[in-house]
């Protein structure tokens, strides 16, 4: 089974930035979509950045043109480069990847990471 493993959470003030970065382990097969959800307290898991194998991209539209998401389908990793941090970005970060396993036959699996806070104050 595919297992993620997050880095790079911290402490950053407001208009500051900040890197995370997810690896994913090996498998035979191929992660469709990799990238990141966010929780703060008190409130819903939201989408924030995701990436597909043939490079489509989703983002967020309260993170869009601050976040940037990257992905190396070859090392099974994906960052996330966040800049001009907003309070409102504080919340526990988390990597994401589905993938399905038996193709056209179902099966769809989704695999979440550790998480890693994010905490924007001043």
């Amino acid at each position: 089974q595919v297992q993620l493993v997050e880095s790079g959470g911290g402490l950053v003030q407001p208009g500051g930035s900040l890197g995370l970065s997810c690896a994913a382990s090996k498998t035979r097969f191929d992660i469709f979509r990799m990238g990141w959800y966010r929780q703060a307290p008190g409130k819903q898991r939201e989408l924030v950045a995701t990436m597909t194998t043939d490079g489509s991209k989703q983002i967020a539209d309260s993170v869009k043109g601050r976040f940037t998401i990257s992905r190396d389908s070859a090392k099974n990793t994906v960052s996330l480069q966040m800049n001009s941090l907003k309070f409102e970005d504080t919340a526990v970060y988390y990597c994401n990847a589905v993938f399905w396993p038996h193709g056209d036959m179902g099966g769809r699996v989704e695999v979440w990471g550790q998480g890693a806070l994010v905490t924007v104050s001043s």
